[in-house]
């Protein structure tokens, strides 16, 4: 059973930055594909940015250049740093991960809630103007 868990959100004013982890089972990083999503209230979860088993990445639109997302095998940690943020990005943010086979349904599908069988319980982020 694939265990996560969220930490790093917080409150932050516009143009700041914030680092979420996600602490994973052991051997989690390392063989899973793993996602950050968000969901605001009254909306929709999105994916924001997907890691495969080898490191190929991926990322929603609203986030490229902003959001980076990367992962320590060692520590079975994954991270989304997140840089210049935007009032919009304000959301409950949730990790995810599933097997490694899901990777090339994410690059052609994107990065989308359905192809993720595990989830964290989220870490809020609140971004003010």
């Amino acid at each position: 059973q694939v265990q996560l868990k969220e930490s790093g959100g917080g409150s932050v004013q516009a143009g700041g930055s914030l680092r979420l982890s996600c602490a994973a089972s052991p051997y989690t990083s390392s063989s899973a594909t793993m996602a950050w999503f968000r969901q605001a209230p009254g909306k929709e979860r999105e994916g924001v940015a997907a890691i495969d088993s080898d490191g190929t990445t991926s990322y929603a639109d609203p986030v490229k250049g902003r959001f980076t997302i990367s992962k320590d095998k060692a520590k079975n940690t994954l991270y989304l740093q997140m840089d210049s943020l935007k009032p919009e990005d304000t959301a409950m943010y949730y990790c995810a991960a599933d097997n490694p086979l899901i990777g090339p349904a994410i690059q052609s599908l994107g990065i989308i809630s359905r192809l993720f069988s595990y989830w964290g319980q989220g870490t809020q982020v609140t971004v003010s103007s």
